[in-house]
């Protein structure tokens, strides 16, 4: 069966395309070099061959350069930042491995192609985002990295095979059965525990200068006077709050009791759903509250878990399927390391 346009494979590279688009549009800027001992370490510039690709120094710099600043921001001192360079730059050169074995097992099926005009969108959305449309500018990074419109191409076409085939992997594992859930959830139901919370709404009337718990109280009391007429939690919230959240109509969203004071704890956890208090008179002002929702402590059932149960297993069994299959890759492999 011919793969030029089979309606499977080619959806699947086409999304591939605009997922690895950020790839590809890395590679139209030249990043800075950033400070490392690759050259050390490799004096002829020569980092690993897989199979027939040579991997160079500068195959790695251009891949680490853009991640280099957010590596700076994390460490906290020249040593933590080389130890995290040089943990990076050996993922990027097993994951550069990884995708010459990757693509090359690809084309172990003739019959599986990457349309040309995949390609060519690829190359005309990178002039337009990259190189704001003008081609001159994309001849010029051509010519500054040394490599021609064809090989320019054929790393488009590399990119979105690598996307398509890993991307394939994945989906292999993307069934999960009931009974693998369940026992999941029987095996890990601390995992599930949840303290008890509530959907918080309040009004805070700030204490004014010289005002005493009886003034205080006697201004709460009209706005619960409203309240008990039948207003609505939330615009009264807007019309007398002075909090921070006056503007959301006092919500404070789901807060469990461990996140508050014990003095306000105390009370909102003695609401139920639908329920306000009282006023609680504090030396900083009067707070009413509301408890929109409850939930109570305990085991969060199956059914309410399950979603997040069947996310965590898709992830696992995605990763171990794509770790098994790269291992296979990587044994019947030629590769050296420098």
């Amino acid at each position: 069966m011919s793969l030029r346009r089979p309606r499977v494979l080619s959806t699947s590279l086409l999304a591939c395309a605009g997922l690895f688009l950020g790839l590809i549009a890395a590679r139209g800027q030249i990043a800075q070099t950033p400070p490392d001992s690759l050259n050390m370490r490799y004096a002829n510039g020569i980092v690993a061959i897989a199979e027939d690709h040579i991997i160079t120094v500068d195959d790695i710099r251009r891949e680490i350069g853009p991640l280099v600043p957010e590596i700076q921001k994390q460490s906290r001192s020249e040593k933590e930042f080389n130890e995290k360079l040089e943990a990076l730059q050996e993922d990027v050169v097993q994951n550069l491995i990884d995708r010459v074995l990757i693509i090359k097992d690809f084309h172990s099926d003739e019959k599986r192609q990457v349309p040309a005009s995949y390609v060519d969108n690829a190359v005309s959305e990178t002039i337009i985002t990259q190189f704001d449309g003008d081609r001159s500018k994309y001849l010029a990074y051509l010519r500054s990295r040394g490599i021609s419109q064809k090989d320019y191409r054929k790393e488009q076409e590399d990119d979105m095979i690598y996307g398509y085939m890993r991307q394939q992997k994945a989906k292999s594992a993307s069934t999960i059965s009931p009974v693998k859930i369940e026992a999941f959830y029987a095996e890990n139901k601390d995992r599930f525990y949840q303290e008890d919370s509530v959907q918080l709404r309040l009004i805070q009337v700030t204490r004014a200068a010289g005002d005493s718990d009886d003034v205080l109280r006697n201004k709460a009391n009209t706005i619960v006077s409203e309240l008990a007429a039948g207003a609505d939690f939330g615009d009264v919230a807007r019309k007398y709050s002075q909090d921070s959240r006056k503007g959301k109509g006092g919500d404070w969203g789901w807060q469990r009791r461990s996140d508050l004071r014990k003095e306000f704890s105390d009370v909102i956890f003695n609401l139920e759903k639908g329920q306000r208090s009282e006023p609680l008179i504090m030396p900083e002002g009067a707070f009413i509250f509301f408890a929109e929702d409850r939930k109570h402590a305990g085991i969060l059932p199956l059914d309410e878990v399950r979603p997040d149960i069947e996310k965590a297993l898709v992830q696992q069994g995605s990763r171990q399927a794509t770790e098994r299959w790269l291992e296979k890759l990587r044994r019947n492999a030629y590769v050296k390391h420098f």
